[in-house]
């Protein structure tokens, strides 16, 4: 996004093509944040229109206190699937790392789809063996794709704290997928 800021002063002020603007930049992100842990791809959908409906509501409460606006969206996105993690408690789920892939690009080459949606199913089971915080940390830097900063300011952790929990995130799942393949 050109000028973050602006977008947001014209959303605060109620202009409805600035808070389209930041629905379609943080629409997909917010999405993958939420996918990883909803029970399926409709509560995702719903929960992120949650998200999205909450921002609209809220965004003249927003103010730039060295605080960026994705780490004040993305803290709204964390208590909406906290709030729906609560609701669905006592219900059994089904985790996002046990649903079918569905390639974004996909193509016509069923050999392909199956070798992706195997490698994807690997990288699931082996994200669900890490830590809590370790999967928070995967889940907003590389689905979220939000910077180590923002994750620090998410988390309430030091940008120090991120890189190591990221670090450590990243040499269990190594661990994990090359002990899988031996």
């Amino acid at each position: 996004m050109q000028d973050e800021q602006n977008v947001v002063h014209r959303a605060r002020q109620g202009d409805p093509e600035a808070l389209t603007e930041l629905y379609d930049y943080y629409f997909d992100k917010v999405y993958r944040y939420v996918s990883i842990r909803a029970k399926d791809k409709i509560e995702a959908e719903d929960i992120t229109q949650e998200i999205f409906m909450k921002i609209v509501t809220s965004i003249h409460s927003f103010s730039w206190r060295g605080i960026p606006f994705s780490a004040w969206l993305f803290r709204i996105a964390h208590n909406k699937v906290i709030d729906s993690m609560r609701k669905k408690s006592k219900q059994p789920t089904v985790s996002f790392f046990e649903l079918p892939v569905v390639p974004v690009n996909c193509t016509d080459n069923p050999h392909s789809l199956v070798e992706l949606e195997f490698d994807v199913e690997q990288l699931r089971a082996a994200i669900k063996q890490l830590t809590s915080a370790q999967q928070e940390v995967i889940s907003l830097r590389f689905f979220a794709e939000l910077s180590i900063a923002e994750v620090a300011r998410l988390m309430d952790k030091s940008q120090g704290a991120v890189k190591a929990l990221q670090h450590s995130a990243m040499l269990n799942l190594h661990r994990i997928l090359t002990k899988k393949e031996k």
